[in-house]
């Protein structure tokens, strides 16, 4: 049985593309897959497409996609007109936003690293400095 035609469980997608049931599901709810086919009995079916969907998605969120975001490229993947230009210039918008976090997180590890490096280990803890830094009212305004 040639498996781009034939119709899967949701146990044999979630399989094929390395997420959960539940992820399914999920998704679903959230307007990100479309209502699968239902057999008379009640069961979903999907086709090789939703595997394929589910990929992107999944793909899309390994290189930190908001959910949002990634409904906006499906919808773009399928635009011919403007849909690539517009799905670079949302790549770039993530780009700029993972360099804004990373530069967050590099100004909180320094400035933890100096706390750790002015902290002696040992004696009362109201000198400590990381206890007085995250105690003292001084920058809070």
């Amino acid at each position: 049985m040639n498996t781009s035609t034939a119709a899967m469980t949701i146990g044999a997608v979630a399989k094929r593309a390395g997420v959960a049931i539940d992820t399914i599901r999920y998704y679903e709810r959230e307007g990100l897959l479309p209502e699968p086919q239902r057999r008379e009995s009640g069961y979903r079916t999907y086709g090789e497409s939703a595997v394929r969907q589910l990929r992107f998605i999944r793909r899309a969120k390994g290189l930190g996609f908001t959910l949002e975001e990634i409904r906006d490229l499906l919808a773009l993947s399928a635009d011919r007109h403007r849909g690539v230009k517009a799905v670079k210039q949302r790549a770039k918008a993530r780009l700029a936003a993972i360099d804004e976090r990373i530069a967050e997180l590099t100004r909180v590890r320094e400035g933890l690293e100096q706390l750790i490096e002015a902290c002696p280990g040992h004696g009362a803890p109201e000198q400590c400095p990381i206890l007085r830094a995250l105690t003292d009212q001084e920058d809070a305004a």
